[in-house]
């Protein structure tokens, strides 16, 4: 039995739970409250670094979101999640990597406005909205007359950029620009497996007071 250690907020979390769904797997989904539940003996058991996802699988203990992504895919090669082809799978692994490396960084600038609280650098908003744009752009021109990136069909650049991509409307950064790009990302948000990890209302409320708490102290 596979089981996922996640927080619903968590981008990082969710590109694992949408792969596990999209590949048809069984698991437990068991959630850590990062109010400080990432910290307990228990949890520092499987991962000594206290950060979520990790995933299990038969006593094999697995850490790190896109090692876990590529565990998944080899382990569990169908449906395939990454193209075969040199090219093809170099542009699906840089849109992975930049996602992770330049875009997600830059878009935590925006956690205040996306958890609805005021405040914010308006230096580090302008540097951050800069360096969205151009990753966006990068995005745009690597999208083709397919579907998906290098692919006609789902691969894991589309878990991993697609978890980050589709909130950025939501703090003020529209795709509206980038015709491809948000033709990609509506594709995505009416999938069953983006549709079912979405985080609730009540999870963001729940992550906001986690962080109002941290911002008092």
């Amino acid at each position: 039995m596979l089981t996922l250690y996640h927080a619903p907020i968590s981008p990082n979390s969710r590109r694992v739970w949408i792969t596990l769904l999209e590949k048809g797997l069984e698991f437990e989904l068991v959630e850590i409250k990062l109010d400080g539940e990432q910290f307990q003996p228990e949890f520092l058991a499987i991962n000594p670094f206290h950060h979520i996802p990790v995933l299990v699988d038969d006593g094999f203990n697995l850490v790190e979101s896109l090692a876990i992504l590529d565990y998944l895919e080899a382990k569990y090669p169908t449906p395939a999640m990454l193209p075969k082809d040199a090219k093809d799978l170099a542009i699906a692994r840089m849109v992975q990597l930049v996602t992770v490396n330049d875009l997600l960084p830059a878009t935590t600038t925006f956690l205040p406005q996306f958890l609805g609280l005021a405040g914010g650098d308006p230096a580090k908003i302008e540097k951050a909205e800069h360096k969205i744009a151009t990753v966006l752009k990068f995005f745009e021109n690597l999208l083709d007359d397919r579907p998906y990136f290098a692919s006609h069909h789902l691969t894991l650049a589309e878990v991993v950029a697609g978890t980050v991509v589709n909130v950025l409307p939501s703090v003020g950064i529209s795709l509206s620009e980038y015709p491809k790009l948000n033709t990609w990302c509506d594709r995505l948000v009416t999938r069953p497996t983006w549709q079912a990890t979405e985080a609730t209302l009540e999870a963001i409320e729940a992550f906001k007071s986690i962080v109002m708490a941290r911002m008092a102290q």
